[in-house]
């Protein structure tokens, strides 16, 4: 296209003419040192190691390690090595703004019997190719998990399956609450609650502790599995998870139900005082 030695046509008239930069044309690309490589490669090395480290993380320890690289240097490298580092997503349960919504049910409401109230939510799991997200339906005069599933992605598909799940082989509750989030709201899994005749109960916006009971689960399936494993993929995060959810329901005894496991309470009726909701 252009032409060196072109006798009726300089080079910068020829680079206005085709709209390219002439300093363009004498660039030549300097080969990657074996430094660089280096580099390159412990740059990888520490993103895998540590995923949820940031930038500017990762340019102080290569500094510690010897490197003399800025803040830049890192960033760009990371850009073209399509490096990016895993952190937690806030707001898993995205308001569906144009889906319906329902409103609290459980306020002053005495929980007396199994099945009278059920709750769900959605949380998170890192494994070092992301996440793993980790669905759960809860009784709550028990606090046995009347069934959960994972899945890598949040569409509202695993949820509806985990509810269809818990209502084939517990029956159905009289009250279903969750928050607003687009999988609770969406058309599929509402259309589950209603053809069963449930009543749908839905956390109001701000309402932190309307959900309680689920937060304190997973805080302790955190505490006490997740946080304490390295799971390496998603077969080995439902593994460990599973077994966790065998553990809380049929060996963990809680304070708050007289010293008796979830499933030892779920499958007796009268078994405690009633509880009232919040």
């Amino acid at each position: 296209m252009i032409g060196w030695n072109d006798p009726e046509m300089s080079m910068r008239e020829q680079c206005e003419l085709v709209g390219v930069a002439r300093s363009g044309l004498y660039y030549e690309a300097v080969a990657e040192t074996a430094q660089e490589r280096e580099l390159r490669q412990t740059l990888v090395d520490l993103q895998v190691r540590l995923p949820s480290y940031g930038t500017k993380k990762l340019r102080n320890l290569l500094m510690k390690a010897g490197y003399l690289v800025g803040v830049d240097k890192v960033r760009r490298m990371k850009k073209e090595m399509g490096l990016r580092a895993v952190q937690a997503k806030p707001r898993l349960s995205l308001n569906g703004k144009e889906h319906r919504k329902f409103p609290y049910l459980l306020k002053g409401v005495a929980v007396t019997r199994p099945n009278q109230v059920w709750a769900t939510d959605i949380t998170y799991v890192r494994i070092p190719a992301g996440f793993v997200y980790v669905v759960a339906i809860i009784d709550l005069y028990s606090r046995y998990i009347v069934a959960w599933d994972i899945s890598t992605s949040l569409e509202a598909g695993f949820c509806v399956r985990t509810l269809e799940e818990a209502m084939a082989r517990h029956g159905v509750p009289e009250i279903f609450n969750s928050d607003q989030g687009c999988q609770f709201t969406s058309e599929e899994f509402l259309a589950v609650l209603e053809r069963a005749g449930v009543r749908i109960s839905m956390d109001g916006k701000g309402r932190v502790f309307d959900n309680i009971l689920m937060e304190r689960f997973w805080r302790t399936l955190k505490q006490e599995e997740v946080y304490l494993r390295r799971y390496e993929d998603v077969a080995e995060a439902r593994e460990g998870i599973a077994a966790f959810m065998t553990f809380y329901n049929e060996e963990r005894i809680h304070a708050s139900l007289d010293y008796r496991t979830p499933s030892e309470v779920y499958a007796n009726r009268n078994t405690r005082p009633a509880q009232e909701v919040a």
